[in-house]
């Protein structure tokens, strides 16, 4: 491949090192290409995000003729150091509050909920330690994590409690008396402070190292180079911390996007300008130089599990002509809590049939009300998704989620569906031809009441910082086109011709139960009008979505050669079919 002169400048350069690299900027051929040359018979570590990415990069540095690079992600160290060969068994899922509270026999405390809240707790600050990179629980400020008045006031009346029981969680863990988890052992591997023996450390997603994959890599006397984008930090609630900023190693820039056009990037960047209603913020500058291919995949994606599903369950239920989906990561995480608790208790609760619950929590809840005040106490984001999806649809989600299931397809069979769907944080790294964005992302209106609000708290900014780099990510995972909200469009951006912007829908019209539904509400006939940019934003949706020419002849009021000759000019067949 042709090297810019950014890449070459990172390849030819000494020392230990950090890179910005905007999202599609080539930072994995970048790194492998500063590899190969490295003196001969250099030993070089490439640190990867996850094991997803691991696979596909050692096979990358495998077809590179690079055998002397060794590519591993921080646990996959940590457990060859720690757990092989050790008295160590690791725990498949995360601990539950029920096996908390019996593994640690909690005792209540008088008021509501008390022994979940505080199994709730210890599980969190057990979790924020091992993340962390200090030796000592004692040495942490739990508290200043907490958002919520009354999470902080129950912490603070109980926190002795709690740390005493988190320490002895973690010992039960040390001692092999339980299952340790992978965060255990990546906290232990670090505690023991290894040299890993590289020449060179390559460490890829920097801005999402915890504070502990930090510090083992800061220890190492190897040459160092840091890669990730400032902006795609998205993982502070695993408390993650931004590496590149909290280092003072020479930067780099790739501002080159081979993924996008110029439009996409135009957004991208738009979008980074909102951090400076909340505090300045450098210009960041993208270039896209992404080439136009046919779109072969169309991907929805989502803040939340909640929008995802939301949007999932319209598409499966008023688009028949779809038949294959696929979701990104395990199509039944998206229907589970993280302690364990399903959709499907969470139903049954609001049908009040509690000897169907299997989930100990959720059983021990009287009603609906009683969960949603847990959820206000816990600040529980994946129980409150399931609780409002329950609200939302009832009864009806069995045969909502029942549908999705038959349309989708395995991991292996994943190109054959027609739409893939994904949360920000699942779609990490990947890239589709055309990209829709469920309504569930920050908006600029949101910041600025937030800017206005004087009784904000910096916690709240740094969220909301974060928020927008969510909104960046899902952005930029886009090649070709991009389908979006317009309130999710900073004000004054420009119509662009990869950019379309989705109205938002209008109040529904009381309508005769014996007519047929018309695709446009208050709909009106526009054949004697010319076609605009956001008519034709429009029809492309429609068009890409699958809506026949039928459809689209009643959807515009035009005759159906019209719209025929319209997706001609388009050439949306081209990019389509």
């Amino acid at each position: 491949m042709e090297l810019t002169r950014q890449q070459k400048d990172i390849i030819n350069s000494s020392g230990n090192i950090k890179i910005n690299a905007v999202a599609g900027s080539g930072k994995t051929s970048t790194i492998i290409e500063y590899a190969a040359n490295r003196p001969k018979g250099s030993r070089i570590l490439y640190l990867a995000f996850n094991k997803a990415v691991k696979t596909e990069a050692a096979e990358k540095f495998r077809s590179r003729g690079l055998p002397n690079v060794t590519v591993e992600t921080a646990h996959s160290l940590a457990f060859a150091q720690v757990v092989m060969r050790s008295k160590y068994q690791v725990k498949t899922r995360d601990y539950t509050i029920d096996e908390i509270i019996s593994i640690l026999q909690l005792q209540g405390t008088g008021v509501q909920h008390s022994q979940l809240l505080i199994a709730g707790h210890i599980l969190k600050l057990t979790s924020y330690f091992c993340n962390s990179d200090q030796p000592k629980v004692q040495n942490l400020d739990y508290i200043s994590l907490l958002r919520d008045d009354e999470a902080k006031q129950f912490v603070s009346s109980n926190y002795d409690y709690i740390n005493t029981k988190t320490r002895t969680l973690l010992g039960k863990m040390d001692k092999g008396e339980i299952e340790i988890t992978h965060d255990f052992y990546l906290k232990k591997f670090q505690l023991r402070q290894p040299q890993l023996g590289f020449d060179y450390i390559l460490f890829d997603e920097a801005q999402d190292a915890s504070p502990a994959m930090l510090d083992i890599f800061l220890t190492q006397k190897a040459t160092k180079v840091m890669v990730g984008d400032t902006h795609q930090q998205i993982y502070r609630w695993r408390y993650a911390v931004n590496s590149l900023e909290k280092v003072n190693f020479k930067t780099y820039h790739l501002s080159t996007s081979f993924r996008f056009g110029q439009d996409i990037a135009n957004l991208a960047m738009e979008t980074l300008r909102l951090k400076n209603l909340l505090e300045p913020h450098p210009p960041m500058t993208i270039l896209g130089k992404g080439r136009e291919t046919k779109i072969k995949t169309n991907a929805v994606i989502a803040r939340t599990n909640l929008g995802l599903l939301t949007k999932a369950i319209e598409y499966v239920t008023e688009r028949k002509n779809i038949k294959h989906i696929y979701f990104e990561g395990n199509i039944n995480s998206y229907t589970y809590a993280d302690e364990g608790a399903s959709l499907y208790d969470i139903l049954n609760l609001y049908n009040a049939n509690h000897d169907e619950i299997r989930d100990p929590v959720i059983r021990s809840m009287r009603d609906m009300e009683d969960l949603e005040t847990y959820i206000q106490q816990t600040a529980d984001s994946g129980l409150s998704m399931m609780s409002e999806l329950v609200r939302l649809y009832g009864n009806r989600i069995p045969g909502m989620i029942k549908a999705i299931k038959e349309k989708h397809v395995r991991q292996e069979e994943k190109a054959k569906a027609e739409i893939i769907f994904s949360t920000v944080h699942r779609c990490k790294g990947m890239e589709y031809d055309a990209v829709l964005l469920a309504d569930d992302f920050v908006t600029e209106e949101k910041i600025r009441r937030l800017r206005e609000d004087k009784n904000a708290r910096p916690a709240e900014f740094e969220r909301m910082n974060e928020e927008i780099n969510l909104l960046y990510v899902a952005i930029t995972r886009a090649k070709q086109g991009l389908y979006l909200p317009e309130s999710l469009v900073p004000k004054h951006f420009p119509a662009s011709a990869k950019i379309y912007l989705i109205a938002a829908p209008k109040p529904p019209q009381k309508k005769d139960s014996n007519t047929k539904t018309n695709l446009r509400e208050n709909h009106t006939p526009l054949a004697n009008q010319s076609w605009t940019v956001a008519l034709d934003n429009e029809l492309t949706i429609m068009f890409a979505d699958g809506y026949s020419l039928s459809d689209l002849s009643q959807h515009f009021g035009r005759s159906k050669t019209a719209i025929s000759m319209r997706i001609k000019k388009l050439g949306l067949e081209d990019l389509y079919y």
